[in-house]
């Protein structure tokens, strides 16, 4: 595939050992030896990280160099995580949503790529003002997933903006479809894969990483203490901050067991001395990355039945399994693996290592770039047209719509008198005013664009321009479409995330992005302007032509947002003229209550007399 512009976003701060961090590090790697330009985008902990972002902003070095390592700027500082936090993505600070708004605004991305997008975070902060396309990967087990539910709606907004979701584990993905309902595809973490045979006559090497619940680590504690003492063993208890209760441990386990903080040694360190390596949740905190890892560095893992360890064991073909809590099992399993050098190297060896592949997950992510990059709209060229430039309206009703009271003859005459050069005559599922505008725009001097606003089945509204029949309501949005374009008509979608409207969700948007001709990026009714933004997000990462209309119910609202475009004749030069076209106007909320305040007085005022008098106001 051609290059990419990728931005790769974690909310880690880029100096942690993270798991997400070494996810990201990995991938971006890959993608940068396949020819991408790959920038990573991290909180830091280095005083003055911001600095050397802001310099690079403005010198334009945004990118590395064609072929070069992927490019790390810094996009906030944050202190460290406290202790007992494990897993919890840090706050961001106040600067970060400035630092990544300026590098996403500057830099044209292909690809915006967030890790961890639950809010607040860099992730989110990202989706917020991503242009590109965005791919999201969550990595949490099912426990911090379910964890954000107070969150939920916050969360929801950002989510709604993914165009692309992948869990790194089945377990993570089956939550996350039941609470954040969507697709999610599965791209297991790949690992550092090592090959080595410990020397005979070495003592078995049992290693504990904290990353799990502090009842894990007390559950591994009474195994080790009933563990025989032949054949010879000893534990190492990686625990990053150095706090553990291991001095209560008893006797027995003294002089067999090690703890190291991070100051003494790393994760990866302890597992590439492992011969064996235990994962005890009993749910509450699992840590299936780990047990990857631990399975590259040729260690075998020990762990208790969660449906995660289940998934990354193969269903216990890779290593052994106990029931959550069981410390008799756990015992037993251990006692079994120590002993038995023959049955440590089968479970080793069966481990499909090309499953292990960093770069089986490039090539994953990858095909999803390439099929989200496909779909993007093929920019329409430029012409030189000869033809006048003129303003034009394309979204507005006539009394041939249930809630209008605007006669044909009162809206030809408006759009003459605010100087518009051609207008969209859309009433909600009806034909029949546009054509008599049509009929009569000869008179008045402006061209009429025949259309239909239809209201489908459970999907929202969906315009129809350049059509001569009139489509019924109530069809699917794909029937709608087949309908607009069996007629050679242009698919226009009006305010598509306007929630206070009747708008098709973001799934079936997303279904249907190769059918789209025009979007409305900018609709004056709208009451608040973050759903306009989102139209001209979606249309800027998809390449839709956009578009602009006053929705007018009112004759008084008419040509209150315009195109400025040259004159066309059909669909085809229409198309061509409207892709250089410029938008004008911006109402204010106050304009948008007086239509409305109209908009009701001219339609469902009790009184006739105040309903014809609102009309020629």
């Amino acid at each position: 595939m051609s290059a990419l512009s990728i931005a790769q976003v974690t909310p880690y701060p880029w100096e942690d050992a993270h798991e997400v961090n070494s996810y990201v590090r990995s991938l971006s790697g890959e993608l940068a030896v396949r020819g991408h330009r790959v920038v990573v985008l991290a909180p830091s902990h280095a005083p003055g990280s911001i600095r050397e972002t802001r310099r690079a902003l403005k010198d334009g070095q945004v990118f590395p160099e064609a072929g070069a390592a992927p490019k790390v700027l810094s996009v906030g500082e944050l202190l460290p995580v406290m202790p007992g936090r494990r897993g919890a993505i840090p706050s961001p600070p106040v600067d970060i949503a400035r630092t990544i708004e300026d590098i996403l605004t500057t830099a044209e991305f292909d690809i915006v790529h967030v890790h961890e997008p639950f809010a607040p975070s860099a992730g989110s902060v990202a989706l917020r003002h991503s242009r590109a396309l965005n791919v999201g990967t969550f990595h949490s087990p099912a426990d911090r997933v379910i964890s954000t539910q107070m969150a939920r709606r916050f969360v929801e907004l950002f989510f709604g903006r993914l165009d692309a979701r992948t869990a790194s584990f089945k377990s993570t993905a089956d939550v996350l479809e039941r609470v954040f309902p969507g697709s999610y595809e599965v791209i297991r973490p790949g690992a550092a894969v090592a090959e080595r045979s410990p020397a005979a006559g070495d003592p078995v090497r049992i290693a504990y990483v904290e990353q799990e619940e502090r009842a894990a680590l007390r559950l591994f504690l009474r195994a080790l203490r009933r563990l025989p003492a032949d054949p010879p063993w000893e534990a190492e208890v990686f625990v990053p901050s150095g706090a553990a209760p291991v001095a209560a441990s008893g006797a027995r386990l003294k002089g067999r067991i090690k703890v190291l903080s991070a100051k003494e040694a790393s994760e990866d360190e302890v597992l590439a001395r492992a011969h064996v390596v235990v994962a005890a949740s009993t749910g509450v905190v699992a840590a299936p990355g780990m047990l990857v890892r631990a399975l590259g560095a040729g260690a075998v893992p020990v762990a208790s039945r969660l449906a995660a360890y289940d998934e990354v064991l193969g269903d216990g073909a890779w290593g052994l399994m106990f029931e959550p809590g069981d410390v008799d099992v756990l015992t037993d399993q251990l006692a079994r693996v120590v002993a038995d050098d023959g049955l440590r190297a089968r479970l080793r060896d069966a481990v499909p290592k090309k499953d292990l592949s960093w770069s089986r997950v490039a090539d994953s992510h990858e095909a999803i770039y390439e099929r989200l990059v496909a779909r993007r709209h093929t920019p329409i060229r430029a012409t030189q047209s000869s033809k006048p430039l003129i303003e034009v309206d394309l979204h507005m009703h006539t009394d041939h719509s249930y809630d209008c009271a605007t006669p044909v003859d009162d809206l030809l005459a408006a759009a003459r008198d605010r100087g518009l050069g051609a207008i969209a005559v859309t009433d909600h599922n009806e034909v029949s005013g546009a054509h008599e505008a049509a009929r009569r725009a000869k008179a008045y001097g402006v061209k009429v664009i025949i259309g239909e606003e239809v209201k489908t089945a459970e999907q929202g509204e969906v315009i129809g321009l350049f059509i001569q029949t009139k489509i019924p309501k109530g069809l699917t949005l794909d029937e709608t479409i087949r309908a607009i374009k069996s007629q050679g008509g242009l698919v226009y979608v009006p305010h598509p995330f306007d929630r206070l409207h009747s708008v098709p969700d973001y799934e079936h948007l997303l279904d249907h992005v190769e059918d789209i001709d025009v979007l409305e990026v900018f609709n004056p009714r709208i009451a608040i302007p973050a759903f306009n933004e989102e139209a001209q997000r979606f249309a800027a990462k998809y390449r839709i032509v956009g578009g602009a209309g006053s929705d007018s119910h009112v004759a008084q609202g008419l040509g209150s947002v315009r195109i400025r475009m040259h004159d066309f004749d059909g669909p085809e030069e229409f198309m061509q003229s409207l892709a250089e076209a410029d938008i004008v106007g911006r109402p204010s909320a106050l304009y948008y209550a007086g239509v409305q305040a109209l908009k009701f007085l001219q339609t469902k005022a009790p009184s006739r007399r105040v309903r014809r008098a609102a009309r020629n106001l």
